[in-house]
């Protein structure tokens, strides 16, 4: 297992909700004999800060500048690209409907069936990349080679499989793309991950085409979207961790 990621996310952790405001709000539970204003005001604006990051329409104010930067694909023809690569994103562990084997989850899945789409009208040759951060015994990238085989007839032709993280990603793949002669790509990952991804993407010296997948904000907001759901929350989270990320990468790559 990963140090590096397992300090990301137990620093993650503490910076994205639930957690940034499970702890003020418990700070102003035990303040609240002392100063009892202040230890209200953050018991409270913990509470209410919790109930509008699970409103999809708060979580699709925050995701939806990301999204707006990168805009979908309107045509793989013509790109000039000479690969497609797709990112990893996590895994489903011990799927017992697939023999106890660690499959894709929602969100890779998302992206390979976008990438398996790419690769029938393109025909390029298509690149997996992810490791195990977490210390799994089968990478990110095996798995996702074998669901694009398995699931969507697709060949995979290059798995990287030692990344663990988007930074990692980039570096690790572009090795493998210049040894075969790539400086050109179809990158494919969310919309809200898209601009983290493309610029390490470049900075690793490879041309991208922005392939896009996943767009959370486009759907119109109706009632429900006022209403507090797990959704909500999950969108919201996803997108505060991209906007921390886009900062700690401006800093650190």
């Amino acid at each position: 297992m990963s140090i590096s990621w397992i300090a990301t996310n137990i620093v993650s952790a503490l910076l994205l909700p639930p957690l940034n405001l499970v702890v003020p709000g418990v700070g102003g539970f035990m303040l609240r004999k002392r100063w009892p204003r202040f230890g209200a005001a953050l018991c409270i604006g913990s509470l209410i800060g919790l109930a509008a990051l699970s409103t999809g329409a708060v979580a699709k104010l925050i995701v939806a500048p990301l999204e707006n930067l990168s805009a979908p694909l309107a045509s793989a023809h013509g790109s000039g690209a000479q690969a497609i690569v797709v990112l990893g994103g996590g895994r489903l562990k011990n799927a017992p409907e697939y023999g106890g084997k660690d499959t894709a989850g929602q969100v890779v899945l998302m992206r390979l069936r976008y990438g398996a789409k790419l690769q029938r009208e393109t025909g390029l040759p298509l690149l997996v990349t992810g490791g195990s951060p977490d210390g799994a015994a089968e990478s990110e990238a095996a798995i996702m080679a074998r669901v694009l085989r398995e699931d969507f007839a697709v060949p995979v032709k290059w798995l990287e499989q030692a990344s663990d993280n988007t930074a990692q990603n980039a570096q690790f793949s572009a090795q493998m793309l210049k040894q075969a002669g790539v400086n050109r790509i179809l990158l494919v990952t969310d919309a809200v991950h898209m601009l983290r991804s493309r610029r390490v993407f470049m900075q690793n010296g490879l041309q991208v085409v922005p392939a896009p997948t996943s767009f959370f904000s486009r759907e119109p907001l109706s009632a429900i979207d006022f209403v507090p759901r797990g959704f909500g929350f999950e969108l919201s989270h996803y997108g505060m961790h991209e906007w921390i990320g886009l900062g700690w990468y401006r800093l650190r790559h």
